[in-house]
């Protein structure tokens, strides 16, 4: 195993790699309980989205972990399963099997167009600069994530984001905050892992002891519950999907969205966790990013054939990272983690949000490193820097930010006068950012 994954080069060990997969696994679980109830939208059945869910985080995040010796964890992502729902509720000729084979069909066009790519000009396309604007913009978007997860931020009267109230609910994550970074500042092993421990403690007593948890359960009286063992997995949606559909004119701009999507989506996510974890090559790219974007479109095909929305890889890998995963051990062991509960899936309530929280904020904080690198001065560079950055969070979506970056960055760069210094495959990617921004307006309207 440590030669394998090269364990002693990386200056790790089985136990950090081992911890910071639970780690992972513990501030994305929550994937396998969301995930079928936003798809529960477009008439699939819950227990069974589970079950693929389930299937799929874990053949994808092993894969990755085997393939690219990369610490990122891979499953079914929140923005593009609402792309996916999206997609079947507002139009009548698509159906969730056609929609199943376009995640297939997408998979396999984004792992041949890679294939294809042996000079990895799109991944050397995008520039530094932007690739620090996206680890920025993830560690504020999964801080958000976990300040909104908490209560600690919501949403207010105005339709803004405001502080919440100073209930229970929000004081046991500021406590569990405390404790989490305290453990961090001192170093402290499996700090991670403790901090969710201890936050998990302190969110039984509420609802039980005192205070109310009906203000962040919608009506739940406790922040955690037990809710049995065990649960049989529904393999109804293996295999479930149209193929044939799927490869029908009319479904071609679906496809079309779904491949840069989900592209725009792994390769923010693995620049700006590479950028941010110092998991870069000799040349100070990304580690093996070619080999992780394979990895990754090979889970997005492997989706449609489960039955899921497509895989990317988590922003919630920050955390394992964070914890000192540095190889594809921290991977596996996550994508490993997933396979109990295919059976056990009840047991998931037992471990709040509230209680991951801290580790995601935290996280947030380790993914903003890369800014110390930015040059404030050089406008052309910054303010594309800023876009790529601050539309992850603001718009809730990687894709966004990816997008609004590129775009920035051409349009920026050819006003003054700067045109050499856009790398030339940016041009077509900016020309795909076009299409998938008139396609997700036509979405909102």
């Amino acid at each position: 195993m440590k030669d394998f994954f090269d364990l002693d080069n990386n200056g790790t060990n089985v136990f950090t790699e081992l911890s910071a997969g639970l780690t992972s696994f513990l501030a994305a679980m929550y994937i396998i309980v969301v995930n079928p109830s936003v798809l529960a939208q477009t008439g699939l059945p819950f227990q069974a989205v589970q079950t693929s869910t389930i299937l799929v985080s874990a053949a994808s995040s092993i894969l990755m972990g085997l393939y690219s010796n990369n610490p990122l964890l891979v499953a079914p992502g929140m923005s593009l399963n609402h792309l996916f729902v999206a997609a079947v509720v507002r139009s009548e000729a698509m159906t969730y099997q056609t929609a199943l084979g376009c995640v297939f069909w997408s998979g396999v066009l984004l792992l041949v167009l890679l294939v294809c790519d042996r000079r990895r000009r799109l991944a050397a396309g995008v520039p530094r600069m932007l690739r620090y604007g996206m680890a920025g913009g993830i560690g504020l978007f999964i801080a958000m994530l976990g300040f909104k997860a908490a209560g600690f931020i919501t949403v207010g009267e105005s339709g803004g984001l405001t502080l919440g109230d100073m209930n229970e609910v929000t004081l046991s994550f500021l406590a569990g905050f405390a404790v989490t970074a305290i453990l961090v500042g001192r170093k402290v092993p499996c700090a991670f892992i403790l901090g969710i421990a201890a936050g998990t403690a302190m969110a039984w007593p509420i609802g039980r002891l005192w205070g109310d948890a009906a203000i962040m359960t919608h009506g739940a009286s406790v922040l955690a519950s037990w809710q049995g063992w065990w649960a049989p997995p529904d393999l109804s949606l293996l295999f479930d999907m149209d193929v044939i559909g799927a490869l029908r004119p009319g479904a071609w701009p679906f496809l079309f969205v779904l491949v840069f999507s989900c592209f725009f989506d792994t390769f923010s996510t693995c620049a700006g966790v590479g950028e941010a974890g110092d998991l870069v090559d000799e040349n100070g790219e990304p580690r093996a990013l070619q080999r992780s974007l394979k990895a990754d479109a090979a889970g997005v095909a492997l989706s449609g054939v489960l039955g899921a929305s497509p895989a990317t890889v988590f922003i919630e890998s920050s955390t394992g990272v964070r914890a000192g995963g540095r190889t594809g051990l921290t991977a596996v062991t996550a994508g490993v983690l997933f396979l109990p509960f295919l059976f056990l899936s009840p047991l998931l309530s037992m471990v709040p949000a509230q209680a991951t929280a801290p580790v995601m904020v935290l996280s947030g904080i380790f993914m903003l490193k890369p800014l110390i690198y930015v040059r404030w001065e050089r406008f052309d560079e910054a303010a594309p820097f800023f876009m790529s950055m601050i539309m992850m969070p603001f718009a809730g979506s990687i894709t966004q930010g990816a997008i609004w970056g590129i775009l920035s960055w051409i349009v920026i760069k050819v006003s003054c006068g700067k045109i050499r210094q856009i790398p030339l495959m940016l041009f077509p990617l900016g020309m795909a950012a076009l299409i998938l921004l008139f396609y997700f307006e036509t979405f909102r309207h």
